[in-house]
């Protein structure tokens, strides 16, 4: 015998206790409150059978059964309260009994309320679950499956067909023991597969769940796909394998394009090795041609076990493809030597001025061929970064295409008077550069008016025309923002620079400014350097930090891309530093100059990292530089001296020269302010502003401050 669950016990006795209860209380109490909660539970039944039959939902029948008990109640207790006494044959006992009877029976509320919950059998009831074993008619002997797959539909059976599928094949992998590709298919037609997890494939066959990767199964001719197929590919001997000895393309899968690696979402397209130069390229993409790679460069290294420094380690984006170069010695720290051949510039006024990282040459211009104008140039870099060493390559590119050049500087040194001896004229302080400017600048409307012999009519400069009556002319500036901030000349150096960037291509000028920040408050207007940056090939070596760097080479980028660093030194990890620390030992100093490294920005706004050409200066220059020095022609000459500006621009101020002298009648009350350039001469305040106008009216709060400093000499 089973035994009855509680709740069909409890409401077996509650119709029990509730019959005699149904009979008895109208025939005693017409208005007992017992009839009344009859009744209202009655009324209640009523409505839940309403709100079921409304409800259209599956289980409407069920919950009308279920609240059947309380409404039958309601009806015997009014049909025992209209009879006399206990009725006729004591009908009244008859309904309760009747009533209780079928509560007892048909259980409508313990029954119907358990939703997929029946009522605990008998105890040889768990005994039938082995007896369905019919489940295995699935794995059918005779449909010509081999012994592998019979095999594993047994380990499959056992296991209780996982997912409620079934294998159709099972595949070992060529040259593994245990690795296999089985095919699944739900064991239902036109049902999906789900629920089917790595581990539960994983456990009839006694692997690890990392083993097993799960893969949809495509529509192939002759079989079905879709959701109610699956593959699954159970790979232990592999991933062991993997885990030891993986290849170039399962490393990078594993540890740098996963979600957490150096470059997610980015796969390996091959590795090579070039022995004569030293150096490992890996060469990857992204799996979506749409993103763009985003790289960390030093979680990239760990994961190849590559050396996470600076010096040894590139990487070149170009779309959605990236290069990483990982070199057995820091490749930038080669030098290479300029020559004649090198600097040579081609038809196009394009020159090697140095080499990438990769080896490849890299060129910068003398002329803008595609524009026909002239180039300007920008040259950015702290002391000792290799500016002046660059100055020297492109000055002699331009020498050798048979441009006149000047260079001023704001003090003298050896490299820059070396170079004097090549060009035509070179200046070492600030009045020298204002006049070279000054002079360039006159120059702009000299050639204006310059007949061309082949018609009489003055033309615009037209790089490489041969019928061009002048040559280019190439102004440099070295530490131009010092020189612009100079307190007697500083003004007109900038507004003249400004100027001649802005005109001077039309006449077959360019300005080559060069220092340490490209930015306006430090002498650049957003004029001067719009127009460097679009004329040019900025080149930007040390800034001092890789920060001021990227800074730097930013600001003189349209769009800036990603900018490559330039450390202080490159200096190659030798060792644990951890050891090291341990064993109390110092670091090794191994560190190797960056001079010479520079960024330079190209046309289409793309940084490169390049090694420029070296320039020795203890050795003679006389083989990068043409035998004679290019100067300018006797006719533009002569138009300078009427303007008074073609003379030894090392003399000191002459008086007028910049400002106007001070009045006749104002000698002994103020001098000017300026005392001008090397011999301190001449010099009256200029314009408005002179110290010894004292008939000028003071109208604000600033004017009277320039008339009290103008009296500091009185």
């Amino acid at each position: 015998m089973t035994t009855p669950p509680r709740s069909v016990a409890l409401e077996r006795l509650a119709y029990t206790l509730a019959a005699p209860v149904l009979a008895v209380a109208p025939n005693l109490y017409s208005d007992s409150p017992v009839n009344q909660v009859v009744q209202l539970a009655g009324a209640a039944g009523i409505g839940g059978w309403v709100l079921a039959a409304k409800s259209g939902e599956p289980g409407a029948g069920r919950k009308i059964l279920r609240w059947s008990p309380l409404v039958l109640a309601a009806a015997v207790d009014v049909a025992a309260g209209h009879t006399t006494g206990f009725g006729s044959y004591g009908m009244d006992w008859l309904l309760a009994a009747g009533w209780a009877a079928a509560g007892y029976l048909v259980m409508p509320f313990s029954r119907h309320t358990r939703r997929r919950h029946r009522p605990a059998v008998a105890a040889p009831a768990p005994q039938l679950a082995p007896a369905e074993v019919p489940e295995p008619s699935p794995v059918v002997q005779d449909d010509g499956a081999d012994l592998l797959t019979r095999d594993a539909r047994v380990l499959w059976a056992q296991a209780g067909m996982p997912g409620r599928t079934h294998i159709v094949k099972a595949t070992r992998h060529p040259g593994q023991r245990h690795d296999m590709t089985i095919l699944l298919r739900a064991s239902e037609t036109g049902r999906p597969i789900t629920g089917l997890s790595e581990a539960a494939v994983a456990a009839p066959f006694g692997v690890h769940s990392s083993d097993v990767v799960l893969a949809e199964v495509a529509i192939q001719p002759g079989r079905q796909g879709g959701p109610g197929w699956m593959e699954a590919h159970i790979t232990p001997d592999a991933n062991q394998r993997r885990r030891t000895k993986p290849t170039d393309q399962e490393r990078w899968t594993d540890r740098v394009g996963g979600p957490k690696g150096g470059a997610p979402g980015s796969e390996l397209v091959h590795k090579t090795r070039d022995d004569e130069r030293g150096v490992t390229f890996y060469r990857a993409k992204m799996a979506d041609s749409t993103e763009t790679p985003r790289i960390d460069l030093a979680k990239v290294c760990r994961a190849l076990n590559l050396p996470e420094d600076d010096s040894c380690v590139f990487v070149l984006i170009d779309g959605a493809e990236f290069l990483i170069s990982a070199f057995d010695e820091p490749p930038l720290s080669q030098i290479f030597s300029a020559t004649r051949e090198l600097l040579t510039p081609d038809a196009k006024g394009m020159y090697v001025c140095g080499f990438t990282i990769t080896g490849q040459p890299v060129k910068t211009m003398v002329y803008q061929h595609d524009k026909n104008a002239p180039a300007h140039g920008l040259t950015l870099g702290v002391s000792r970064s290799g500016k002046t060493q660059f100055f020297a390559i492109h000055m002699a590119a331009q020498s050798l295409d048979g441009h006149v050049v000047w260079l001023s500087t704001v003090r003298k040194d050896e490299k820059t008077t070396v170079l004097g001896r090549y060009i035509d004229r070179q200046g070492s302080n600030a009045l020298w550069m204002a006049r070279s400017l000054r002079a360039a600048k006159a120059l702009c409307e000299i050639r204006a008016d310059m007949p061309w012999p082949h018609d009489g009519q003055p033309h615009d400069y037209k790089p490489g025309d041969p019928r061009c009556p002048y040559r280019q002319l190439n102004v440099y500036g070295d530490e131009f923002m010092t020189a612009a901030q100079d307190a007697d000349f500083g003004e007109f150096i900038q507004k003249d620079g400004e100027d001649l960037t802005v005109t001077g291509l039309k006449y077959g000028i360019g300005f080559n400014p060069a220092g340490q920040s490209p930015f306006a408050h430090n002498g650049f207007s957003t004029e001067m350097k719009d127009n460097l940056r679009q004329n040019s090939r900025p080149v930007i070596f040390n800034m001092g930090s890789p920060g001021a760097t990227r800074k730097a080479a930013e600001g003189t980028m349209e769009n800036a891309y990603d900018v490559p660093t330039i450390p202080a030194r490159y200096s190659r990890n030798e060792g644990s530093a951890i050891e090291r620390a341990m064993r109390g030992e110092a670091d090794p100093e191994n560190g190797v100059s960056t001079g010479g490294v520079a960024v330079i920005v190209l046309d289409n706004g793309r940084a490169v990292l390049m090694r420029s050409l070296y320039a020795d200066f203890d050795t003679n220059l006389s083989e990068l530089f043409p035998d004679e020095v290019n100067r300018l022609t006797d006719y533009e000459i002569s138009e300078l001296e009427k303007r008074g500006l073609w003379f030894d621009w090392n003399e000191p101020v002459r008086p007028g020269e910049f400002w106007p002298e001070p009045d006749e009648d104002d000698e002994g009350e103020g001098r000017s302010r300026r005392r001008g350039g090397g011999g301190g001469k001449g010099g009256g305040g200029r314009g408005p502003k002179g110290g010894g106008r004292r008939s000028e009216q003071v109208a604000s709060p600033r004017q009277a401050l320039e008339a009290i400093k103008s009296l500091t000499d009185a």
